[in-house]
């Protein structure tokens, strides 16, 4: 920020220079006057650009400086033929030519801001019909994953990219980053762990040949929540999905039409199915809430509660499927000793 005032202040001492060695007037001012105001207003507007230039991705800014060439280049060429025909009816009317030939910047002003903010704006779209070869359409078909903290702090996204099943890129912001940095710094030693957890699941999955994954440096200072900037660059990216384990995020994205991923979601998916009457074996673990209840867990954490269990904690026995509950958490299912009479 301080290199960006010492700029500006630089454009407006030598506008102000110029203006002193011109000592004319304009507009009933001196030049003195006008040059370091008007360089002033034209410096913040390069400058407030360059800062927005910063937070935006490459295409768009792509975009963007081809639309304003584009938009000079056509001003200039409306903007030269509409003197000439002025000027060509001033002279058969034999009076003064209405418009003088600086009069066609004008048209390559306007035509120049409207080329830049239809490339910025309408990027995606000009993007999306651009011919490509197969494999960049292949890619671009594939949807990018923005990662979370607590998806990486989980750490089953990295067996799950692994495997193959999440195609495209993965995309680490660099608030999410620092977020990370912060929680392995945490003076409290479980928040500390989690967060050297998250950070070595990152390594791992850049070491990894099937993950690709990309730092991105875009950030949103003016919002300082960090789930409100994983919304805004998803957005942003337009054909991009948050992978998260974050429920409130979840239902957010969700209201605002961002694609979600949500790896709790995925593992309840996968979890196997089992039916009411089915027979399997278990390990009693611990006794539960209510009077004589036993509990026992599935490979894949799924939590049973069996009628009767608590006199077979410890042991291996064979139950009954009852029912099955579903909850945001997770399932849940309650099953009966198999006495043999069913």
């Amino acid at each position: 920020m301080i290199f960006r005032i010492a700029v500006i202040f630089i454009v407006v001492f030598f506008a102000l220079l110029l203006g002193l060695n011109e000592n004319t007037n304009i507009l009933g001012l001196r030049t003195f006057i006008i040059y370091p105001i008007v360089s002033l207003i034209i410096a913040g507007l390069f400058v407030s650009l360059e800062i927005r230039a910063h937070q935006s991705r490459g295409r768009k800014i792509f975009f963007a400086s081809i639309g304003l060439i584009l938009g000079v280049i056509i001003g200039w060429f409306f903007g030269e033929i509409f003197v000439q025909l002025t000027t060509n009816y001033s002279k058969n009317s034999k009076g003064t030519p209405l418009f003088s030939p600086s009069f066609k910047y004008i048209f390559m002003f306007t035509l120049s801001y409207v080329g830049f903010t239809l490339g910025w704006l309408k990027e995606e779209e000009f993007r999306s019909n651009i011919p490509a070869a197969s494999g960049s359409q292949n890619k671009e078909r594939m949807k990018t994953k923005i990662l979370d903290t607590s998806v990486i702090i989980d750490g089953r996204i990295a067996d799950i990219a692994e495997t193959g099943f999440l195609e495209g890129e993965f995309v680490v912001p660099k608030f999410v980053l620092n977020e990370l940095h912060q929680v392995a710094d945490s003076s409290d030693p479980l928040k500390r762990s989690r967060g050297r957890r998250g950070l070595d699941i990152l390594n791992n999955m850049k070491a990894s040949k099937k993950a690709i994954i990309k730092i991105t440096e875009e950030d949103f200072p003016d919002t300082p929540e960090v789930d409100s900037k994983l919304l805004k660059l998803a957005l942003q990216y337009g054909n991009a999905t948050i992978v998260t384990n974050d429920f409130n995020l979840n239902k957010v994205a969700e209201f605002q039409g961002v694609s979600i991923l949500n790896i709790n979601e995925l593992a309840n998916a996968v979890k196997p199915v089992l039916l009411p009457n089915e027979e399997i074996r278990i390990t009693v673990i611990k006794e539960g809430k209510d009077q004589n209840q036993g509990i026992a867990y599935l490979d894949d954490g799924t939590m049973i509660v069996i009628d009767n269990g608590r006199h077979y904690i410890g042991r291996e026995i064979d139950v009954v499927v009852t029912s099955i509950l579903q909850t945001p958490a997770g399932r849940m299912i309650f099953t009966q000793i198999n006495d043999g009479k069913r």
